[in-house]
């Protein structure tokens, strides 16, 4: 059995590739100093540079300046994006989970307002879901949303927020009915970030960067015509997002992936390590995890283009990355030994063991965040298996 791609689509594929080979190198070239691949700065300049190119809302209907590429499309352009070794930028939430979300569930007027905005890469989003007392378990939220005459009164306390230190808009979940049960009563809102009463807590990693926040609302005024979809459902609104990155969510980080086993196999041999048996099966272990996930990724674009519903597979494909992922930089921070402890920063005389250690430290947190393993194991007990909860 013939497992990849049409024809037409390998055809499109070299297309795309010949445009980022060309202009990849050359974004590059242009910087002023040697880019850290994890700076937002990096980041978002890339990111601005493919939207101003063109390549954005690839998804999207036609009607709303988008490409209305096939998912087999869009998954091409993010497996070429991640093997010319561009970084993933920091919109990631604006354009693969609410404009699709918007699209399907906003007024003509909400999309007319904001996704020209997602599209140009002018205005980042950030997702305030998580709070202190409802991570995994989303529904034991506690954020408020008050009517009051022609706003809403926002109050709440929202945690792990990515990017929210530079984000422009924020969409919440917000409880707007408080005596109903846990799934209903909550609403999908769209506030503003420069709002009165909005205050952002970077939250300090171990890496040294603070990609996460803590965000709070005290008494924002939200505006009614904020509100997607209708009051008090909002949790079917965030049950459709979580689905929409479904089939491509997971192709830049295969990709990643089996290019870091490569760089792995050369650290291995730069260190003289390499006929060291233990370690032979290490690395085989993970050339077998890059390929299984590679063939996960394309099982799950295949159930999306069926139509079929979302199922246990993602909490499969997450639960073997994450883990696979901690795994081999595990690995190289074995093979780097006290090089390991040049530390996470960019820059210094030993740039390459820099970015293992980063890689290393930032790994820690793939098992916890969208979904801890824990969680992972219990959907799929339950989903997969048929045990009790």
């Amino acid at each position: 059995m013939q497992v990849g791609y049409a024809a037409e689509d390998e055809a499109f594929r070299a297309e795309l590739r010949a445009w980022f080979e060309t202009h990849y190198p050359r974004f590059v070239a242009a910087w002023p100093q040697a880019p850290d691949p994890n700076a937002l700065d990096w980041r978002r300049a890339w990111e601005d540079y493919v939207c101003q190119a063109g390549w954005s809302g690839l998804g999207w209907p036609l009607a709303y300046g988008g490409k209305a590429w096939s998912l087999t499309r869009q998954a091409i352009f993010h497996e070429e994006q991640a093997r010319i070794g561009a970084p993933l930028g920091v919109n990631l939430i604006g354009h693969g989970i609410l404009a699709p979300t918007l699209i399907h569930f906003a007024s003509e007027a909400q999309k007319q307002r904001y996704l020209p905005g997602i599209l140009s890469n002018r205005e980042v989003w950030c997702q305030g879901y998580s709070e202190p007392g409802a991570g995994s378990d989303l529904a034991a939220l506690g954020t408020r949303a008050e009517r009051r005459g022609d706003h809403y009164l926002l109050n709440g306390h929202k945690i792990w927020t990515s990017f929210a230190h530079i984000a422009d808009f924020c969409f919440v979940l917000a409880r707007t009915d408080p005596a109903a049960q846990r799934h209903k009563g909550i609403s999908f809102l769209l506030v503003d970030m420069k709002s009165p009463g909005v205050r952002v807590q970077p939250i300090r990693q171990i890496t040294g960067k603070a990609d996460f926040n803590e965000v709070f609302f005290e008494d924002v005024r939200v505006p009614l015509d904020a509100l997607v979809g209708e009051e008090n459902g909002g949790w079917r609104l965030a049950m459709a997002a979580a689905s929409f990155e479904r089939g491509t969510y997971f192709i830049p980080r295969q990709v990643r992936f089996a290019q870091e086993v490569k760089a792995l196999q050369r650290l291995a041999i730069d260190a003289g390590a390499d006929r060291d048996a233990h370690l032979r099966r290490d690395v085989a272990r993970l050339a077998l995890d890059s390929h299984l996930l590679r063939l996960k990724g394309l099982r799950a674009l295949t159930l999306a283009l069926r139509g079929g519903p979302p199922g246990a597979e993602g909490s499969a494909t997450k639960l073997h990355w994450s883990e696979a992922h901690q795994r081999l930089t595990s690995t190289a921070a074995e093979l780097l030994g006290e090089r390991a402890l040049a530390g996470p920063t960019p820059g210094g005389h030993d740039p390459a063991a820099a970015l293992w250690a980063r890689e290393f430290l930032w790994t820690r947190a793939e098992t916890i965040l969208a979904g801890t393993s824990e969680v992972q194991r219990n959907i799929l007990a339950e989903q997969m298996l048929g045990l009790p909860r």
